[in-house]
């Protein structure tokens, strides 16, 4: 049976999560806003989605990430990097978004500004130990394995 993803929706403009095509691993989200947002160079803002999720079940994670184009073409990006929504969070979701360009960016009520991707999560037992298992790699660390 396939997993179902319920939505609320918590402001009245508010678009539906939707893949953007066949192939997309994430569900675009937009903006939800009683009036356009404008950011400024270097300056942080949150925006609305307008939606509240209820995750298929506790072993699922939402995340949401930033859009390769406005990242590119305009310099958003999350503040945090990723989101993370818990299976448990049931508030409407909000993005930190930042402008790393020199010029102001503008969004529109409907402006698809972030995407949300579910994943699968391990929750193992976590255990303390004083071993643990050799590999090739071992403890070494940044650049350890070269560059090509």
């Amino acid at each position: 049976m396939r997993p179902v993803l319920k939505i609320k929706k918590t402001h009245p403009d508010a678009v539906l999560p939707a893949r953007a095509s066949r192939g997309a691993a994430a569900f675009d989200l937009a903006a939800a806003l009683d009036a356009p947002v404008v950011i400024e160079p270097g300056k942080t803002v949150v925006v609305s989605t307008g939606i509240a999720v209820e995750l298929p079940s506790d072993e699922t994670v939402a995340l949401v990430f930033s859009r390769s184009g406005m990242g590119i073409k305009g310099g958003i990006s999350l503040a945090n990097s990723v989101g993370v929504i818990d299976s448990d969070y049931r508030g409407t979701i909000q993005l930190g978004l930042i402008n790393h360009s020199e010029t102001p960016f503008r969004i529109e009520n409907g402006d698809r500004i972030a995407q949300l991707m579910l994943l699968g999560v391990l929750l193992p037992l976590v255990v303390e130990t004083d071993e643990l298992g050799n590999t090739e790699r071992g403890e070494g660390g940044f650049g350890s394995t070269g560059t090509k």
